[in-house]
Protein backbone atom coordinates (compact mmCIF):
# COMPACT_ATOMS: atom_id res chain seq x y z
CA UNK A 1 0.00 0.00 0.00
CA UNK A 2 1.31 3.48 -0.53
CA UNK A 3 2.48 5.74 1.73
CA UNK A 4 3.51 9.18 1.09
CA UNK A 5 3.65 10.20 -2.30
CA UNK A 6 5.73 12.99 -2.99
CA UNK A 7 6.83 13.02 -6.37
CA UNK A 8 4.44 11.95 -9.44
CA UNK A 9 5.22 11.53 -13.07
CA UNK A 10 2.94 12.64 -15.75
CA UNK A 11 3.47 10.25 -18.53
CA UNK A 12 2.28 11.66 -21.93
CA UNK A 13 2.10 14.64 -20.12
CA UNK A 14 1.54 17.26 -23.59
CA UNK A 15 -1.28 14.85 -24.94
CA UNK A 16 -4.63 16.32 -24.13
CA UNK A 17 -5.55 14.04 -20.51
CA UNK A 18 -2.15 14.71 -19.68
CA UNK A 19 -2.89 18.39 -19.68
CA UNK A 20 -5.74 17.96 -17.93
CA UNK A 21 -4.20 16.17 -15.32
CA UNK A 22 -1.10 18.47 -14.79
CA UNK A 23 -4.10 21.68 -14.40
CA UNK A 24 -5.21 19.59 -11.49
CA UNK A 25 -1.89 18.37 -10.19
CA UNK A 26 -0.80 22.50 -9.26
CA UNK A 27 -2.48 22.95 -6.37
CA UNK A 28 -1.13 19.63 -5.25
CA UNK A 29 1.27 19.23 -2.81
CA UNK A 30 3.32 17.17 -4.85
CA UNK A 31 6.78 17.57 -7.25
CA UNK A 32 5.08 17.02 -10.75
CA UNK A 33 7.32 15.33 -13.49
CA UNK A 34 6.89 15.50 -16.72
CA UNK A 35 7.13 13.38 -20.11
CA UNK A 36 6.79 13.99 -23.29
CA UNK A 37 8.34 12.67 -26.85
CA UNK A 38 8.78 16.52 -28.15
CA UNK A 39 11.80 18.54 -26.46
CA UNK A 40 9.68 21.74 -28.36
CA UNK A 41 7.35 21.36 -25.14
CA UNK A 42 9.56 21.66 -22.65
CA UNK A 43 8.80 25.05 -21.99
CA UNK A 44 5.32 24.87 -22.42
CA UNK A 45 4.86 21.61 -19.59
CA UNK A 46 7.31 23.58 -17.20
CA UNK A 47 4.27 26.95 -17.78
CA UNK A 48 1.58 24.28 -16.87
CA UNK A 49 3.37 23.33 -13.52
CA UNK A 50 5.97 20.64 -14.07
CA UNK A 51 8.76 21.42 -12.32
CA UNK A 52 11.00 18.77 -14.18
CA UNK A 53 10.47 17.59 -17.49
CA UNK A 54 11.76 14.07 -19.30
CA UNK A 55 11.84 13.68 -22.84
CA UNK A 56 12.05 10.31 -24.55
CA UNK A 57 10.37 7.77 -26.07
CA UNK A 58 8.89 4.74 -24.01
CA UNK A 59 9.08 2.33 -26.28
CA UNK A 60 12.98 2.25 -25.24
CA UNK A 61 13.73 0.90 -22.27
CA UNK A 62 16.70 3.23 -21.10
CA UNK A 63 14.24 6.42 -21.76
CA UNK A 64 11.34 4.36 -19.66
CA UNK A 65 13.81 4.55 -16.88
CA UNK A 66 14.93 8.31 -16.89
CA UNK A 67 11.59 8.53 -16.92
CA UNK A 68 10.20 6.90 -13.56
CA UNK A 69 14.01 7.33 -11.63
CA UNK A 70 13.14 8.75 -8.12
CA UNK A 71 9.33 9.03 -8.58
CA UNK A 72 6.90 7.81 -5.88
CA UNK A 73 4.08 7.51 -8.37
CA UNK A 74 2.77 7.00 -12.01
CA UNK A 75 0.02 8.75 -13.63
CA UNK A 76 -0.09 7.25 -17.38
CA UNK A 77 -2.25 9.15 -20.40
CA UNK A 78 -0.13 7.70 -23.31
CA UNK A 79 -1.45 6.39 -26.30
CA UNK A 80 -1.51 6.95 -30.23
CA UNK A 81 -4.15 8.59 -32.67
CA UNK A 82 -5.79 6.92 -34.63
CA UNK A 83 -3.57 6.83 -37.69
CA UNK A 84 -3.12 3.58 -39.59
CA UNK A 85 0.44 4.02 -40.31
CA UNK A 86 1.29 3.89 -36.63
CA UNK A 87 0.25 0.18 -36.31
CA UNK A 88 3.55 -0.39 -38.47
CA UNK A 89 5.98 0.45 -35.46
CA UNK A 90 5.98 -0.38 -31.71
CA UNK A 91 3.03 0.82 -30.41
CA UNK A 92 3.37 3.09 -27.26
CA UNK A 93 0.00 1.74 -25.80
CA UNK A 94 1.41 -1.34 -25.54
CA UNK A 95 5.09 -2.19 -25.57
CA UNK A 96 5.55 1.55 -24.25
CA UNK A 97 3.17 1.08 -20.84
CA UNK A 98 5.10 -2.30 -20.39
CA UNK A 99 8.84 -0.81 -20.73
CA UNK A 100 7.25 2.01 -17.95
CA UNK A 101 5.77 -0.44 -15.90
CA UNK A 102 9.27 -2.44 -15.58
CA UNK A 103 10.92 0.69 -14.83
CA UNK A 104 8.14 1.40 -12.11
CA UNK A 105 9.05 -1.98 -10.47
CA UNK A 106 12.83 -1.41 -10.67
CA UNK A 107 12.64 2.17 -9.25
CA UNK A 108 10.34 0.81 -6.36
CA UNK A 109 7.41 3.01 -7.38
CA UNK A 110 4.73 3.00 -5.40
CA UNK A 111 1.50 3.30 -7.55
CA UNK A 112 1.21 3.24 -10.90
CA UNK A 113 -2.19 4.84 -12.63
CA UNK A 114 -3.11 3.79 -15.99
CA UNK A 115 -5.59 5.18 -18.76
CA UNK A 116 -6.68 2.35 -20.51
CA UNK A 117 -10.15 2.40 -23.02
CA UNK A 118 -13.03 0.95 -22.87
CA UNK A 119 -13.02 -2.20 -25.63
CA UNK A 120 -9.74 -3.16 -24.45
CA UNK A 121 -10.20 -6.89 -22.41
CA UNK A 122 -13.62 -7.99 -20.86
CA UNK A 123 -14.96 -4.37 -21.92
CA UNK A 124 -14.98 -5.63 -25.70
CA UNK A 125 -18.74 -5.39 -26.10
CA UNK A 126 -19.19 -1.87 -24.95
CA UNK A 127 -17.02 -0.88 -28.31
CA UNK A 128 -19.06 -0.77 -31.15
CA UNK A 129 -17.88 -3.92 -33.37
CA UNK A 130 -17.03 -2.34 -36.79
CA UNK A 131 -14.78 0.24 -35.04
CA UNK A 132 -13.53 -2.82 -32.29
CA UNK A 133 -12.41 -4.60 -35.83
CA UNK A 134 -10.59 -1.62 -37.17
CA UNK A 135 -8.43 -0.87 -34.01
CA UNK A 136 -7.66 -4.23 -33.06
CA UNK A 137 -3.77 -4.05 -32.86
CA UNK A 138 -4.30 -0.96 -30.59
CA UNK A 139 -6.86 -2.67 -27.81
CA UNK A 140 -4.66 -5.65 -27.93
CA UNK A 141 -1.58 -3.26 -27.29
CA UNK A 142 -3.59 -1.79 -24.36
CA UNK A 143 -4.79 -5.36 -23.38
CA UNK A 144 -1.55 -6.52 -22.63
CA UNK A 145 -0.10 -3.07 -20.93
CA UNK A 146 -3.30 -3.92 -18.50
CA UNK A 147 -2.03 -7.18 -17.93
CA UNK A 148 1.83 -6.35 -17.73
CA UNK A 149 0.76 -4.09 -14.80
CA UNK A 150 -1.88 -6.37 -13.01
CA UNK A 151 0.92 -9.03 -12.55
CA UNK A 152 3.79 -6.67 -11.92
CA UNK A 153 3.40 -6.25 -7.97
CA UNK A 154 2.93 -2.62 -8.12
CA UNK A 155 -0.38 -0.88 -6.90
CA UNK A 156 -2.46 0.13 -9.81
CA UNK A 157 -5.28 1.81 -10.73
CA UNK A 158 -6.44 1.15 -14.33
CA UNK A 159 -9.56 3.62 -15.72
CA UNK A 160 -11.37 2.34 -19.15
CA UNK A 161 -13.07 5.53 -20.05
CA UNK A 162 -15.61 5.66 -23.00
CA UNK A 163 -15.13 8.24 -26.19
CA UNK A 164 -13.13 11.07 -24.90
CA UNK A 165 -14.05 14.93 -25.84
CA UNK A 166 -12.99 18.00 -24.60
CA UNK A 167 -16.24 19.73 -23.11
CA UNK A 168 -15.85 20.95 -19.81
CA UNK A 169 -15.50 18.42 -16.69
CA UNK A 170 -19.35 17.26 -15.61
CA UNK A 171 -18.51 15.97 -12.27
CA UNK A 172 -21.39 13.23 -12.53
CA UNK A 173 -19.46 10.12 -13.87
CA UNK A 174 -20.68 6.61 -13.96
CA UNK A 175 -18.03 4.06 -12.64
CA UNK A 176 -18.56 0.68 -13.62
CA UNK A 177 -16.47 -2.48 -12.71
CA UNK A 178 -16.34 -5.89 -14.11
CA UNK A 179 -16.00 -5.23 -18.19
CA UNK A 180 -18.86 -4.75 -20.05
CA UNK A 181 -20.82 -1.92 -17.59
CA UNK A 182 -20.86 0.91 -19.59
CA UNK A 183 -20.82 2.97 -22.74
CA UNK A 184 -20.70 6.04 -24.26
CA UNK A 185 -18.12 9.43 -23.97
CA UNK A 186 -16.69 11.28 -21.04
CA UNK A 187 -15.07 14.55 -20.91
CA UNK A 188 -10.87 14.40 -20.77
CA UNK A 189 -11.64 17.04 -17.34
CA UNK A 190 -13.32 14.25 -15.57
CA UNK A 191 -11.25 11.57 -16.56
CA UNK A 192 -8.15 14.29 -15.47
CA UNK A 193 -10.24 14.41 -12.02
CA UNK A 194 -10.64 10.52 -11.35
CA UNK A 195 -7.07 9.57 -12.01
CA UNK A 196 -5.23 12.38 -9.45
CA UNK A 197 -7.75 11.28 -7.01
CA UNK A 198 -7.13 7.48 -7.43
CA UNK A 199 -3.56 8.56 -5.98
CA UNK A 200 -5.38 9.11 -2.84
CA UNK A 201 -8.28 6.93 -2.55
CA UNK A 202 -6.57 3.26 -1.23
CA UNK A 203 -10.25 2.24 -1.78
CA UNK A 204 -9.43 2.23 -5.68
CA UNK A 205 -6.09 0.52 -5.64
CA UNK A 206 -5.74 -2.74 -7.28
CA UNK A 207 -8.96 -2.27 -9.49
CA UNK A 208 -10.14 -1.72 -12.99
CA UNK A 209 -12.60 0.67 -13.96
CA UNK A 210 -14.57 1.52 -16.81
CA UNK A 211 -15.58 5.08 -16.75
CA UNK A 212 -18.71 7.35 -18.73
CA UNK A 213 -19.97 10.72 -17.97
CA UNK A 214 -23.86 10.56 -17.19
CA UNK A 215 -24.82 12.71 -19.96
CA UNK A 216 -23.06 10.64 -22.61
CA UNK A 217 -23.59 7.65 -21.11
CA UNK A 218 -25.23 5.25 -24.33
CA UNK A 219 -27.94 1.85 -23.18
CA UNK A 220 -27.95 0.37 -20.02
CA UNK A 221 -25.34 0.72 -17.34
CA UNK A 222 -24.63 -2.43 -15.37
CA UNK A 223 -22.30 -3.39 -12.63
CA UNK A 224 -21.95 0.12 -11.28
CA UNK A 225 -19.99 0.77 -8.12
CA UNK A 226 -19.80 3.43 -5.27
CA UNK A 227 -16.19 5.15 -4.52
CA UNK A 228 -15.56 7.40 -1.76
CA UNK A 229 -12.70 9.15 -4.44
CA UNK A 230 -10.60 11.59 -1.95
CA UNK A 231 -9.07 14.71 -3.85
CA UNK A 232 -6.87 16.71 -3.41
CA UNK A 233 -7.48 19.42 -0.57
CA UNK A 234 -9.12 16.44 1.37
CA UNK A 235 -12.41 16.89 -0.73
CA UNK A 236 -14.08 12.84 -0.34
CA UNK A 237 -16.76 12.40 -2.98
CA UNK A 238 -18.86 9.35 -3.95
CA UNK A 239 -20.08 9.25 -7.34
CA UNK A 240 -23.25 8.43 -6.88
CA UNK A 241 -24.97 5.05 -8.91
CA UNK A 242 -26.75 2.15 -7.99
CA UNK A 243 -25.15 -1.03 -7.74
CA UNK A 244 -25.10 -3.68 -9.69
CA UNK A 245 -28.64 -5.35 -9.57
CA UNK A 246 -30.27 -1.98 -9.83
CA UNK A 247 -27.94 -0.57 -12.79
CA UNK A 248 -30.80 -0.47 -15.00
CA UNK A 249 -32.67 2.81 -12.84
CA UNK A 250 -30.18 4.21 -14.79
CA UNK A 251 -32.04 4.15 -18.58
CA UNK A 252 -33.87 6.97 -17.84
CA UNK A 253 -36.76 8.49 -20.93
CA UNK A 254 -35.17 11.40 -21.87
CA UNK A 255 -32.35 11.40 -20.76
CA UNK A 256 -29.71 13.74 -22.42
CA UNK A 257 -27.42 12.07 -24.98
CA UNK A 258 -24.49 13.06 -26.96
CA UNK A 259 -25.00 14.44 -30.59
CA UNK A 260 -24.87 11.52 -33.14
CA UNK A 261 -21.95 12.27 -34.70
CA UNK A 262 -20.32 11.46 -31.51
CA UNK A 263 -21.91 8.37 -30.60
CA UNK A 264 -19.00 5.89 -31.22
CA UNK A 265 -16.06 5.32 -29.00
CA UNK A 266 -12.55 5.74 -29.94
CA UNK A 267 -9.90 3.61 -27.94
CA UNK A 268 -8.31 6.25 -25.60
CA UNK A 269 -4.83 7.86 -24.71
CA UNK A 270 -3.07 10.59 -26.64
CA UNK A 271 0.24 10.09 -28.12
CA UNK A 272 1.46 13.61 -27.48
CA UNK A 273 3.51 13.89 -30.93
CA UNK A 274 -0.08 13.33 -32.40
CA UNK A 275 -1.75 16.66 -30.75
Amino acid sequence: MPTDIETVLVAGASGRTGRAILDRLVDVDVTVRAHTTSSEKRQALRDRGAEAVVVGDLTDPMDAARAVAGVDAVVCTVGISPDPRALFRPLVDGVGVENLVHAAVAAGVELFVLESSLGVGDSRRMLPAPFRLLVLPVLKAKNDAEAELRTSGLTYTIFRPGRLTDAPATGDVLVGEGGATVAGSIPREDVARLMVAALFTPTAHDRTFEVVSRRGKRGKARGLVDVDWTYPGGEVTTVEVLVEGKAAAEEEPGEPTEPESETEEEPTGEEETEE
